[in-house]
């Protein structure tokens, strides 16, 4: 009986020792191996016009942030990236109006717009004007919002692999959500340094 109780208390402490080494690392290592990021808002990347002015600046604040962790190469093209970071500046609500008027000396010029003449349209004549008129409104979380994607083989948004809140966490110069992010995966993944090399005797 007296052998019974140190073999149990043995085993009770090496239990979470075992379950520790089980357990999965909670950042996901292509985190880790990726090289290419694509960042942009819900709505859009950085030459999106119908952006709202800071999605915007949180992508250009996010890439200069990136390339300062100099872990990711920053490209434009999404097909080229391993991961996306997609922005959201914190708004409980945002309001955008978007106008503009174009002339032209053909009647393709304005085709699609509403209040544009169609080339079909009997009507239609060269150097048509077209014009359009139009706003949205948003409304959601006020912090900022920072997710990070993997990206498909075919250069589609893929499954949801890392996501962070914070108040002013997009914004320059400090760009916390991503700072954060990389806390994370470094935590996960430690930087491997460079062995130094032995001093001769």
């Amino acid at each position: 009986m007296k052998l019974v109780t140190p073999v149990v208390l043995a085993l009770a402490l090496a239990a979470p020792l075992a379950l520790a080494k089980d357990k999965k690392k909670t950042v996901p290592e292509i985190l880790n191996t990726a090289r290419f990021v694509y960042v942009a808002a819900e709505d859009g990347d950085i030459m999106n016009p119908r952006l709202f002015p800071e999605d915007r600046e949180a992508i250009a604040d996010v890439q200069d942030e990136v390339k300062d962790w100099n872990k990711y190469a920053v490209t434009l093209n999404q097909h080229e990236a391993e991961l996306m970071m997609v922005v959201r500046k914190g708004r409980l609500v945002g309001a955008q109006a978007h106008g503009g008027v174009g002339i032209g000396t053909g009647p393709e010029l304005g085709a699609g717009y509403p209040g544009s003449r169609s080339p079909a349209d009997p009507n239609s004549r060269s150097g048509g004007v077209s014009t359009e008129i139009g706003g949205r409104a948003e409304a959601g979380p006020v912090e900022d919002l920072l997710r990070v994607y993997a990206v498909n083989p075919d250069g589609s948004r893929g499954g949801l692999l890392w996501t962070g809140a914070m108040q002013d966490g997009l914004s320059a110069p400090q760009v916390l959500l991503v700072k954060q992010l990389k806390q994370q995966v470094e935590k996960a993944y430690p930087p491997q340094t460079a062995s130094q090399p032995a001093k001769k005797p």
